[in-house]
């Protein structure tokens, strides 16, 4: 949606939330702080070249949820410090909905940034995968530590959205819950 104009992100924000509520999920809001605030989302994501984590949290509040994109361990340290909730990781592999895309990390890189975070910050941090993510991917994913995957492409672009939505989300649950399963015993 951020190329739309902003009548139109907003109706379909607007469906979206709506559908959000409905199944008692969170909704997060690409990139526009203003209509996060509008529409009183339960936050937003914002890119590197978007408004500060800073900024947001001063329109948005302490109680939004903040996330914001990352590339490098820096860019962690950085979002970390300005008070981001979450950091997107990425481009795990190359993906055709993001124009301007970053060099390619990999599962090996993102592992190695994740690990280095918790080192340095003392602390875990949420951190999703982002960018080019297939099913077969999530087990990899998870196994390296990060927190989880966003998906675009791999949805939208399937022929049966619902049913690949779907399919994520179970495929999600099952092996998180195998790791932790693992992790306990």
């Amino acid at each position: 949606m951020k190329n739309s104009d902003e009548k139109s992100w907003r109706a379909i924000a607007k469906e979206v939330q709506g559908i959000c509520r409905k199944y008692k999920a969170t909704f997060i809001i690409n990139d526009n702080v203003s209509l996060a605030s509008t529409l009183n989302a339960d936050g937003v994501h914002l890119g590197k070249t978007d408004m500060s984590i800073r900024e947001a949290r001063e329109i948005l509040g302490k109680d939004k949820i903040i996330g914001g994109t990352a590339n490098a361990i820096e860019d962690i340290m950085e979002l970390v410090k300005q008070g981001a909730d979450y950091i997107g990781l990425g481009p795990y592999r190359f993906t055709d909905t993001k124009k301007n895309l970053n060099t390619i990390l990999g599962l090996k890189h993102m592992e190695s940034i994740v690990a280095a975070s918790k080192r340095v910050l003392g602390k875990a941090i949420p951190i999703i995968a982002v960018g080019g993510i297939k099913r077969d991917d999530i087990h990899a994913i998870l196994r390296a530590g990060l927190f989880g995957c966003a998906v675009s492409a791999a949805v939208a672009r399937s022929k049966y959205k619902i049913i690949a939505s779907a399919k994520f989300a179970h495929q999600l649950r099952t092996i998180a819950e195998k790791l932790k399963n693992a992790s306990i015993s």
